[in-house]
């Protein structure tokens, strides 16, 4: 039985339930001062934590989808990572395969493309990196329709956190179906999203950065996945076709990715994102001493020494259950005395990092994000 698996989270939650009951039916047994009367009395409480903490740590992944699999959760999964063999492209026909195609989750009910869109799983080499990683493409009802048939979309990147999952942005975060509520609503074009992991190299965190003599992350965002995107689906090659969105770890990236690629993608937008490149376990060394390469992994520092971008750049914190709250009014300030680049920030009065704070913010971010984007009808 998988992580997620709700199977696994029932019989967690009736081996607590038992324990509890057995540890109040045995106690008065258990009563006595003698080593064998105590040891059962630790044991009891000790079992009876174990599966109660094991029980709520399946039902919060279950919730917000931090671990995919029991080999994800203990760091093991290694399924992904760097490819260097060149064949790879040739054994999929090119840099992007589709895998499977699944309905949009949307009220009505209806199966058809036409009426409710699609959501590809694909799999993505990158021509220059050799990275290879798994995706979501949602493709909007208007893909679909004949009258359509010659139009290109706009397109954005959708990014999780670290470790977050693909699948999450699809069923825990809706992006598809807020996607369909909004353009449907008329309050943004219908687009094309790419959603997936920003760790392309599990299970290191590479934070979107060119590790020297490791994955080239950075490039990867920057020119790969967008050239695979653009060889199979009809995507607008149109300047300022192209958004990027993601939370905490992925926010990170979306504005790192926009400011120091303005010319790939025109706005970024960051979901409580932080605005330093980390070092810790799971990052490792990511610079090799490379200092240049390290200042520009810090947001504030490459807005004070490097020519402003021409890009547009949203920020999300909120003032009570955010830690970035500070850090992100002094990047607003940041960015507002550089002309070139252009500030929004959505503030919450309370909200704390995770899942449901995301879910509030997506829709004005979606909203926002495709109205800086070339107009697909024109």
């Amino acid at each position: 039985m998988g992580l997620t698996s709700r199977k696994v989270l029932v019989l967690a939650v009736a081996f607590a339930v038992l324990l509890f009951i057995g540890t109040v039916w045995l106690w008065p047994r258990l009563a006595r001062r003698n080593w064998r009367a105590v040891s059962g009395r630790v044991g009891l409480l000790l079992a009876t934590q174990l599966v109660l903490f094991a029980s709520v740590g399946l039902g919060v992944n279950q919730a917000f989808g931090f671990y995919a699999s029991w080999a994800d959760l203990f760091g093991k999964e290694t399924d992904q990572g760097v490819v260097v063999d060149h064949s790879a492209l040739q054994n999929t026909g090119g840099p992007l395969h589709v895998v499977d195609t699944r309905r949009v989750d949307a009220p009505g009910g209806s199966s058809r493309p036409q009426r409710v869109g699609q959501v590809q799983r694909v799999d993505i080499v990158g021509r220059t990196t050799h990275i290879a990683t798994p995706a979501y493409v949602y493709l909007p009802p208007e893909y679909f329709q004949p009258q359509y048939r010659t139009r290109s979309f706009p397109a954005t990147v959708v990014l999780t956190g670290y470790p977050g999952t693909a699948k999450a942005l699809v069923d825990k975060l809706n992006y598809p179906r807020t996607a369909l509520q909004l353009a449907r609503a008329g309050r943004m074009q219908p687009m094309i999203l790419v959603m997936m992991r920003p760790t392309v190299a599990p299970p290191r965190d590479t934070e979107c950065v060119d590790v020297p003599g490791g994955p080239q992350t950075e490039s990867f965002f920057a020119k790969d996945l967008p050239d695979a995107v653009v060889s199979h689906y009809r995507v607008s090659k149109k300047p300022a076709s192209w958004g990027i969105i993601g939370d905490s770890t992925g926010g990170y990236c979306a504005l790192k990715l926009a400011m120091h690629h303005p010319g790939t993608y025109v706005a970024g937008a960051g979901l409580s994102p932080y605005y330093k490149a980390p070092k810790d376990p799971t990052t490792g060394d990511l610079f090799q001493g490379d200092e240049t390469l390290r200042n520009e992994a810090d947001l504030s520092w490459y807005l004070k020494h490097r020519p402003a971008p021409d890009t547009s750049l949203l920020v999300t914190s909120s003032k009570v259950g955010e830690h970035n709250y500070h850090d992100t009014l002094k990047f607003i300030d940041q960015v507002q005395a550089r002309n070139s680049t252009r500030i929004s920030s959505i503030i919450l009065d309370s909200g704390g990092h995770n899942f449901n704070t995301w879910r509030r913010e997506i829709p004005p971010a979606l909203q926002w994000i495709s109205g800086r984007l070339t107009d697909w009808w024109k």
